[in-house]
């Protein structure tokens, strides 16, 4: 999620505990710890791109990571005002601990994947069932833990609840958003391998499908009321990525290989060749219309690389704020300009 989400579910989990003369403090503390493991993200190389990709969500997003993580927080946390708040350093790392644990599983929540079991195993975890982005979980978390700092716990206790709920919500969504995709894909005669459902954009509405068989993805999108049986989308398919078809000329012992099969693995092997552009790999889970084949980022190759040259990292922003409104018209209206409804 982002750190403003993740701050304040850190803060009201630590305004669980304490007494009311010191939510404020404990909130506070709590937020930090709940940002803190996002500070990998200074962990990159100009010389790798994808260094930054592989350690973002690693280490410090792990269960193990949780009480180590919370101590370093309480250490430098202590020393600057805590301990002049008349904070011993028990309650100090006991709230910077609670703040920090809620971080991991709440990115779990999301589609981007997070390392949860590390060391012990390095696969991503997601359960796609919330945007990493999305202001109706976060303004009323953000309202309740501010009330708990005045009023007492029993908000924070009212702002756990609100994410149990909400969380809930996201999951009955995404097992109806399955649901459809699997009846597209019976009306398409298709032999799926797998299945992905993930919410668009800040929202819990309309969600975006993935369907694999065992040469193409197909993507669509479908909005998902409360009571209606939902509005599908038909996007389009893409062969799925074939190194000795699509990048013939690639050595297999080289370092663009070697960085395919990193991609392969923080993309969980949804990967395609770029149709506008044969030297560039997509990942597939994203993009900025749930129901279209234009991915948000990707990895380009070379032919005249070096052998020990790495691929290139690329985002791709265009249209963004075209993208935007359609998107809020397909949430809204429950309509896309010039494309049928199915």
């Amino acid at each position: 999620m982002d750190p403003v989400t993740q701050g304040v579910l850190g803060a009201s989990f630590a305004q669980t505990q304490g007494d009311k003369t010191r939510l404020a403090k404990a909130g506070l503390i709590g937020l930090l710890g709940g940002m803190a493991p996002d500070l990998d993200i200074f962990i990159r190389s100009t010389e790798d791109p994808l260094l930054a990709l592989e350690y973002h969500r690693h280490f410090t997003h792990s269960l193990v990571f949780i009480p180590i993580g919370g101590i370093v927080v309480a250490v430098f946390v202590y020393w600057l005002f805590a301990k002049r708040w008349g904070l011993s350093f028990k309650q100090t790392a006991l709230c910077s601990t609670l703040g920090l644990a809620t971080h991991a599983l709440l990115d779990c929540c999301t589609s981007y994947g997070t390392q949860l079991l590390w060391p012990f195993s390095n696969l991503r975890v997601s359960w796609d069932i919330v945007s990493v982005i999305d202001p109706l979980f976060t303004i009323p978390l953000l309202m309740l833990s501010i009330i708990a700092a005045w009023r007492g716990r029993k908000w924070a206790v009212a702002a756990m609840a609100w994410v149990a709920v909400y969380l809930t919500l996201g999951l009955v969504q995404h097992e109806r958003a399955i649901a459809q995709a699997q009846v597209l894909a019976g009306q398409r005669g298709l032999s799926v391998q797998s299945i992905e459902a993930k919410p668009s954009f800040a929202n819990l509405i309309v969600w975006k499908l993935i369907t694999a068989t065992e040469d193409r993805y197909y993507v669509d999108a479908v909005r998902l009321g409360l009571a209606s049986a939902g509005t599908i989308w038909q996007g389009s398919s893409i062969e799925k990525l074939d190194l000795t078809r699509d990048f013939p000329w690639l050595d297999a012992s080289s370092q663009q290989a070697r960085d395919v099969e990193r991609f392969r693995w923080f993309s969980a092997g949804y990967l395609a060749q770029d149709p506008k552009d044969k030297n560039r790999i997509i990942d597939m889970r994203y993009s900025l219309l749930p129901h279209e084949i234009n991915a948000l980022w990707g990895i380009e190759l070379s032919p005249v690389a070096r052998k020990e040259e790495h691929v290139k990292y690329y985002a791709n922003h265009s249209r963004s704020s075209e993208a935007f409104n359609t998107l809020m018209g397909m949430i809204f209206k429950g309509q896309i300009n010039n494309l049928d409804e199915k």
